[in-house]
């Protein structure tokens, strides 16, 4: 076995950040104007050219330099830069009254109503002046 290091292989970095995206390979082979074989030989290639890269980057929403320095290990340091350091405290702060926002539905919903109301009632109005005049 060599010592040197493994090559970069991109179309299994491609395969895995279409993944996190819960992106189907349809789905890619459709933004790319391709079919799903073509998206699953590409994921099967170790190398990719630049172009072609550049046309799946755009189609993941992403950097080339994102798929290309790609690795699990990158993820799992990113997403814990998210989380809380006081573990199983959550800060959510609420900027307005939730009940305050119900009421203000409860109102709206009852203005929206009596504007029925008295559609209908206006209908009803029409109706009857109409059958009078028959």
């Amino acid at each position: 076995m060599s010592t040197l290091t493994k090559p970069s292989h991109i179309g299994r970095k491609i395969s895995r950040i279409r993944e996190l995206k819960d992106m189907k390979q349809e789905a890619l082979a459709q933004a790319l104007g391709t079919n799903q074989q073509a998206i699953s030989a590409m994921e099967n290639s170790e190398t990719i050219d630049d172009d072609k890269l550049k046309e799946v980057a755009k189609a993941l929403g992403v950097t080339v330099e994102a798929i290309k320095n790609f690795s699990e290990e990158n993820m799992i340091n990113y997403f814990n830069t998210f989380t809380d350091q006081s573990a199983g405290t959550f800060n959510n702060h609420c900027t307005f009254n939730p009940l305050d926002k119900m009421m203000e539905l409860v109102d709206e919903n009852r203005k929206l109503y009596e504007r029925l109301l008295e559609s209908e009632k206006e209908k009803n109005a029409y109706l009857e002046k109409l059958l009078k005049q028959k």
